[in-house]
């Protein structure tokens, strides 16, 4: 049975949370940034703030132990929205962009979708920036500590939210026996790679607010910038360099992450042994490598090296879902934007902070076709689909064939729907695929930021980014009819 109540007393947790951020932000913009801005942010903190205790004083006698699996997947879900308007008060009072804009630029931070409605950023109050790059590193792991730390709470177990986002042998490896412990293990690991980060672009010539601003970014996969320009204000191949490393440890499993930690030097080879670490890193040096060479030989770069350079961070850019530009996209040859929309669908993997697909499921679908074609030749054999070396089970081989349809069908109907509001096609279905993937940039009207698009059309894209960055089956479960009966 459904206990609303339960509901919002927990939905007090996240808008505690992002009054104390803002308030926080509010004293870096009186103390630190002294940028006049400060009021800006402890208004609404204050009022966040209240209402949370009040929530929380309201609902005492609400038992959180109590709430249900459905409660757990709806708090879950109206967290994503709430914190997303929550959080867009500071930008809508800055910027003065009409409220739908500011939502979507706060659910498109959260989410670490990367898209913007916004420019001018060179000239905006540094603790604006710095704020709207800490949004994107507060959701990187927003999905996974909803999991591993909010839901256990609820005695629903913690791990059977991530069925959909990890399947296969992925979902039920855990770092501890206690569940509170790997989020405290996954947000240690998180935290580590993102100072190292901030040391590397520091270090190769970043100042110390942008160093600190794209490390957020970088680790998060989420592609939000301090500048209009993105990384390419920096004019340096070892900034994208570093970011191309620093958005590939984002994008790859943060368990095998801990674990390497835990053994050291010794443990690097890990990395090679799982077979999704592997396979991603094998497919973003083989696509790299391709369009580099397609770069040169249509004579986009006058050398090979700065095609490769070039070439490699936008793919590593697309399919960690991360977003940064460093290019003029547009003067490159056509062919080249249906290739990173191509790259933006395959993903990073599961337990990472990255859209798209997951390398996860992409391996298993294509050891179905190649099994199904194998099939034909010999159909008496019994041919095992197999991930790391274990037998993959029918049910999971069935939801990842139908997590892919859903991928196909939400593509379709979102690009239709958009199209209804008046973008032509290519824009349409460019910026579809930046916000179900979580990946930012688009194409078309969009290539620049996503204002040419309706009020209509952002909220369709609102609930696209919060669709992705759930991963479907959270959200349209409760669409069935079944899950609402008592």
């Amino acid at each position: 049975m459904i206990n609303p109540k339960s509901t919002v007393r927990l939905l007090s947790m996240p808008i505690l949370w992002m009054g104390i951020v803002q308030f926080s932000f509010g004293i870096l913009s009186l103390f630190l940034f002294e940028d006049h801005i400060s009021r800006l942010f402890f208004r609404p903190a204050i009022i966040m703030l209240s209402f949370s205790f009040l929530l929380s004083f309201y609902f005492r006698k609400e038992k959180i132990e109590n709430v249900a699996f459905r409660d757990a997947l709806i708090f879950a879900t109206l967290t994503w929205f709430v914190t997303g308007i929550l959080g867009a008060l500071p930008i809508y009072s800055v910027t003065r962009v009409n409220f739908s804009d500011a939502v979507f630029e706060s659910i498109s931070a959260l989410t670490t979708t990367g898209a913007t409605v916004l420019s001018n950023l060179d000239t905006m109050p540094p603790s604006f920036l710095m704020y709207r790059q800490f949004l994107q590193w507060m959701g990187g792991l927003g999905v996974v500590i909803f999991v591993v730390a909010v839901l256990p709470m609820l005695n629903v177990g913690g791990m059977r939210l991530l069925k959909a986002e990890t399947p296969g042998p992925i979902k039920d490896d855990k770092l501890s026996p206690r569940i509170t412990k790997t989020a405290h293990y996954l947000w240690g690991v998180y935290l580590s790679i993102t100072i190292l980060c901030a040391i590397s672009y520091y270090v190769a010539g970043m100042s110390l607010f942008d160093a600190i601003g794209h490390s957020f970014t970088t680790v998060s996969t989420g592609g939000f910038s301090t500048h209009d320009a993105s990384m390419w204000y920096f004019e340096s191949h070892s900034i994208l360099m570093i970011a191309n490393i620093f958005m590939l440890l984002g994008a790859i499993n943060f368990g095998l992450h801990f674990r390497v930690f835990q053994r050291g030097a010794k443990g690097v080879k890990l990395y090679i042994q799982d077979e999704e670490a592997r396979t991603f890193l094998l497919i973003v040096l083989f696509l790299g490598s391709v369009l580099g060479l397609y770069l040169y030989k249509t004579n986009t770069y006058p050398s090979l090296a700065s095609s490769v350079s070039f070439a490699l961070f936008h793919v590593v850019s697309f399919i960690t879902s991360t977003g940064y530009g460093a290019a003029d996209l547009g003067a490159w040859p056509a062919a080249t934007a249906l290739f990173l929309v191509f790259c933006a669908y395959l993903g990073g993997c599961s337990g990472s902070t990255a859209g798209g697909n997951k390398i996860i499921r992409d391996i298993i679908t294509f050891k179905v076709i190649r099994r199904e074609i194998q099939q034909l030749s010999h159909p008496r054999a019994v041919i095992p689909i197999r991930y790391q070396k274990k037998a993959v089970s029918s049910d999971v081989t069935n939801a990842i064939m139908a997590f892919m349809s859903l991928v196909v069908l939400t593509t379709v109907v979102f690009t239709l729907l958009l199209i209804m509001t008046g973008l032509d096609f290519w824009t349409s279905f460019t910026a579809v695929v930046a916000c179900i993937n979580v990946l930012g940039p688009g194409f078309g009207e969009v290539s620049s930021n996503f204002q040419p698009v309706s009020d209509i059309g952002i909220w369709l894209l609102n609930v696209a980014m919060i669709l992705g960055r759930l991963e479907y089956f959270t959200v349209l479960a409760m669409l069935l009819p079944h899950f609402w009966k008592i």
